[in-house]
């Protein structure tokens, strides 16, 4: 097993993909997870941008569950941070936007809208209960966040994202009267100077991440 720190990027692939190495790079190969970030506003519509990109993205039965908390005023961020584990804490506080991921449970109230052809799913799921939406809504919205991500590099924005936090706290504190389920914390903005990322770790190669039948 290799020991190396960092994956040389390796263009032999270039020509079988449909986008251009600039936009490889942007989107994935140069692009880093950013824990400071300039004090520089990040505005409203390159969100906007990168949602209404992404939520083209394959859900399950077009459910879209994904649901997007916007954190900018000081109140609501102090209220957020005293949510997040504490090595997120400072770094959440100084962001200049802060974005909680979450799942919404009550996604089939969208169907008759979201998946007309599918005549009664509305009434089915709200049969079936919230445990079972819970399930069903955090996988596509799990994958829903992975598409944000992207589509906020795409808007030429940098992103930190975070798993540690309380959860239950956070939905407590933000979503007790719509039922969202948070799922991951997302700090946003233009990356700080020196330090504003860590050291580039290695990544698996295919033959390593994949088996072939």
């Amino acid at each position: 097993m290799s020991t190396e720190t960092f994956t040389p990027i390796d263009a032999a692939f270039d020509d079988l993909l449909e986008i251009d190495a600039s936009t490889a790079d942007l989107l994935f190969r140069e692009a880093r997870t950013v824990h400071a970030f300039e004090d520089e506003a990040v505005p409203d519509e390159k969100i906007q941008a990168a949602y209404d990109l992404v939520r083209w993205g394959p859900t399950a039965m077009n459910t879209v569950p994904l649901r997007l908390l916007v954190v900018r005023d000081p109140e609501a961020r102090a209220r957020l941070v005293e949510h997040m584990a504490d090595g997120n804490k400072a770094k959440t506080l100084a962001a200049p936007l802060t974005i909680v991921a979450a799942a919404d449970t009550n996604f089939h109230e969208f169907l008759p809208v979201l998946a007309p052809h599918m005549e009664g799913a509305k009434e089915n799921f709200e049969a079936a209960g919230e445990e079972t939406r819970a399930g069903m809504s955090r996988t596509s919205a799990l994958i829903q966040v992975g598409y944000f991500i992207v589509g906020l590099r795409a808007a030429g924005l940098h992103v930190g994202p975070m798993g540690g936090f309380d959860a239950a706290g956070i939905d407590a504190e933000f979503f007790g009267e719509n039922g969202w389920k948070s799922l991951v914390v997302i700090n946003v903005g233009t990356p700080a100077g020196e330090g504003a990322t860590y050291p580039r770790q290695t990544r698996l190669t295919f033959e390593q991440a994949s088996q072939t039948l």
